[in-house]
This record gives C-alpha cells, sequence and structure tokens, in this order.
C-alpha cells in the first residue's frame, strides 16, 4: 500500500498540472498514470476547502436539489464562503434553481472557473456547460467519470467553509466515484418526505454512507405539512413524522421538517431560492435551522 501511494506521488510529482488530463494537449502521449494524477488534482483542490458535504437521497423527486440550493444560501447567510456542486448530471437543474442558466463556464488558466453569484457563491453544473438544456444527457459510466474528476478537480474553486454537493438520487456510480475521490468527505445530509415508501429509501441512504464511513449530519423532511394560506393552519398532505422517526430508529439526527409551501417552488422557478429572496419566510427559517445544525454538527458557528 506504501509503495503505491509513493509510486502516485512521483508520477504526479512529473507532471503537477492543475488541470484534468482530458483538458491536456500531450494527454494523448503522456506515459503517467491518468487516474493517479486524476485523484491527485482532486486532492489538491479539495485540500482548500474547509467542509465538504454530500445532499442526497435514494429517491427521486424529494425536493433534493431544492434542499441543496437552499441549504448553500442558509450557510452564506452564517457568514462562509460556499460552493454548490451539481453532481446530477441526467438533471441538472441547480442553474435554473439560481437563475443562471444563460451562463457558460469559461476556462483559466489552472481549469475551469466556476461561476460566482452576486453574493460571492461558486457554482459549477454541467447545465453551466452544455448549449443545449433540453439535450438529454446519454452518456454510460465511463463518461460520468470523467465528467466528476472535471467538476470535482478541474473547477478553479478556490478557498471556501464549505463544498455543498447535489448528489443525483440513488446509490450507483456517481455518488460512490465522488465518495472515492474525495475520502474524508465531512458528512452527509439525507431528504426525504414523510411517506413510508420515501422513508424505505431514505434507510437504504444512510446505510450506504454509513458503509462508506461518512459522518451523517442528518435527515431533513422535506415538504412536510402544509400552511394554509387562509387561515395558517397546518395540513398533513403527506402526514409528518416520518423523518424524525426513521432518524430515530436508525440513531441519527433529525435536523428538521420543511413545509410544502407553493412559495418554495414559486422561488426556484423565478432563480431566486426562498433562503435568499424571502428570508423572514417560515421555509426560509427552516432552512436555516438546518444550516445551523449541520454547521453545529461539524462543531462550527456562524462565521
Amino acid at each position: 500500500m506504501a509503495t503505491n501511494i509513493i509510486k502516485m506521488k512521483e508520477k504526479t510529482r512529473e507532471c503537477g498540472r492543475m488541470h484534468s488530463c482530458q483538458m491536456c494537449e500531450v494527454s494523448e502521449t503522456c506515459k503517467l498514470d491518468h487516474d493517479a494524477h486524476s485523484k491527485w488534482l482532486v486532492n489538491k483542490r479539495m485540500s482548500d476547502i474547509k467542509y465538504k458535504i454530500i445532499v442526497g437521497s435514494n429517491k427521486g423527486g424529494v425536493g433534493k436539489s431544492t434542499v441543496t440550493v437552499n441549504l448553500a444560501f442558509a450557510l452564506e447567510r452564517m457568514g462562509f464562503k460556499v460552493g454548490l456542486a451539481d453532481a446530477d448530471l441526467h438533471g441538472p437543474n441547480i442553474p435554473k434553481m439560481l437563475g443562471i442558466e444563460s451562463v457558460r463556464l469559461r476556462g483559466v488558466e489552472d481549469g475551469i472557473a466556476p461561476h460566482t453569484m452576486p453574493t460571492g457563491m461558486k457554482v459549477a453544473s454541467l447545465g453551466l456547460m452544455i448549449e443545449d438544456p433540453n439535450e438529454p444527457i446519454v452518456w454510460r459510466d465511463a463518461v460520468k467519470y470523467e465528467f466528476l474528476i472535471e467538476l470535482l478537480g478541474n473547477m478553479s474553486w478556490g478557498k471556501l467553509d464549505f463544498l455543498v454537493i447535489d448528489l443525483p438520487p440513488g446509490t450507483g456510480n456517481e455518488q460512490i466515484t465522488i465518495m472515492d475521490f474525495i475520502p474524508n468527505m465531512d458528512g452527509a445530509v439525507v431528504v426525504s418526505t414523510p411517506q413510508d415508501v420515501a422513508l424505505l429509501d431514505a434507510r437504504k441512504m444512510v446505510s450506504f454512507v454509513r458503509e462508506r464511513n461518512i459522518p451523517i449530519l442528518g435527515v431533513v423532511e422535506n415538504m412536510s405539512g402544509l400552511i394554509c394560506p387562509h387561515c395558517s393552519g397546518e395540513i398533513n398532505v403527506f402526514r409528518k413524522g416520518g423523518g424524525s422517526d426513521i432518524a430515530g430508529e436508525l440513531g441519527v439526527p433529525f435536523i428538521g421538517n420543511i413545509p410544502l409551501d407553493g412559495e418554495i417552488t414559486m422561488c426556484s422557478d423565478k432563480g431566486t431560492p426562498i433562503v435568499q429572496s424571502q428570508p423572514d419566510s417560515i421555509p426560509a427559517k427552516a432552512f436555516m435551522g438546518v444550516a445551523e445544525k449541520c454547521a453545529g454538527s461539524l462543531g462550527i458557528q456562524r462565521a
């Protein structure tokens, strides 16, 4: 094992280029270990970021990307420097939720520059690199692997307090690749809705993350109760409490209920996350609570 590490260091030291092999003009003739260089490159980028967090769920449609975006903005409101990486290759919706669909990332001397939001947040997504947002992404795992190296290692993230990574649904190739390339991941947030079928998948995600030895920051129950716009009473459309029950059953923290609120959807569709556009609203305060508990689990408070 030690010999392999020494060899990897020797091979990558001979190159030392801060961009991936895919963007290198001598890639076809280079005799160095490309995989070793990729791991070196990702490690180099991630060493400038204090905390790396993944947000995932084994099931689609639970509002994972919505939670990811608002969590990132909530952490930024707490005073942290935040990056947001969209690893959902088949449904890269982060650009739509941030109102930056027309933005295209550009190459810089040391790789690719993520887009910088007016607030200072840095964002990278496949949706910012393809010309036609209606074009389906039909990629085999080998191509996905190469793009994830671009996302993690070729992006010039710079120094950040947090990198929040939006995972695709499931426990497949993309998730395994990201966890392999960032073995010192600081934590995972598992998103579910209150229904039993979603909670069943939440159990699988918790088990998957545990098997990879990643700390679980907590379970978030999304779409948890509807606040009536007329009487302000609460309506349990999908019932409520399943997230806290599953967290207790599995011995992991429960870090918040996010209400089923039409304003969250409308804000996302307009490209202005509710934490940013309506900071005093009930949903925004719920997202802030989630962010504060995530930071607390990592032993930090507001910046």
